[in-house]
């Protein structure tokens, strides 16, 4: 919403609380949830984001054509889906959620398969943008921005090797140079500072 210029209010939601007053607006109870004047609601992230395009195109973050679309659509999923299947949920979800949910210690075997699996992903960002100005493409789109986010979580415990995937580490200056994204590097965990380099566009 930050890239298309849009005006927002960013609300937190715990969403394990389950509120009911939350859960008439998503029943899924998870977000992103979306509420636009005149109470229209939007959930998911994907319905969300291809609302987004389709109500206020510019900038098209999908892409202007089909094979566009296409591949951002893919790559979103690359992330959203392997990417935090494979490094996320092992690194983020056992050394932070489990704190905060007291869903007991982090299991090292998760932690370590996190950490190897992350090297993979690192290497396929610097594949990808050896032959593209951005992941996707030469445009900037939701691809990026998925990948960023993603990485956002994991660079706040330290655990990205930036030094080892220097073309990854390029592209995600980048991205920390965007002004819609110094607002996400704003956000702290209260007791858990990241690390001093976090917000810092040149590392």
């Amino acid at each position: 919403m930050s890239e298309k210029k849009l005006q927002f209010d960013m609300r937190l939601e715990k969403v394990w609380e389950r509120r009911e007053d939350f859960m008439a607006m998503n029943p899924a109870c998870d977000v992103p949830v979306l509420e636009e004047p005149g109470h229209t609601i939007i959930c998911d992230a994907y319905a969300l984001a291809e609302y987004l395009d389709d109500k206020y195109p510019e900038p098209q973050l999908y892409g202007d054509t089909a094979e566009a679309r296409a591949e951002v659509r893919r790559l979103v999923s690359w992330f959203d889906g392997k990417f935090h299947r494979e490094v996320t949920t092992n690194l983020v979800d056992e050394k932070i959620l489990k704190r905060f949910l007291k869903m007991g210690e982090p299991n090292s075997e998760a932690i370590r398969a996190g950490s190897t699996n992350i090297h993979y992903h690192l290497d396929y960002i610097g594949w990808l943008i050896e032959e593209r100005q951005w992941l996707a493409g030469d445009r900037f789109s939701y691809a990026d921005i998925s990948a960023a986010a993603h990485l956002s979580c994991v660079d706040y415990l330290g655990d990205v090797p930036w030094e080892e995937h220097r073309p990854a580490k390029e592209w995600y200056a980048r991205m920390k140079s965007r002004p819609s994204f110094r607002e996400i590097l704003g956000d702290h965990i209260p007791g858990y500072p990241p690390p001093e380099y976090y917000a810092d566009p040149d590392f």
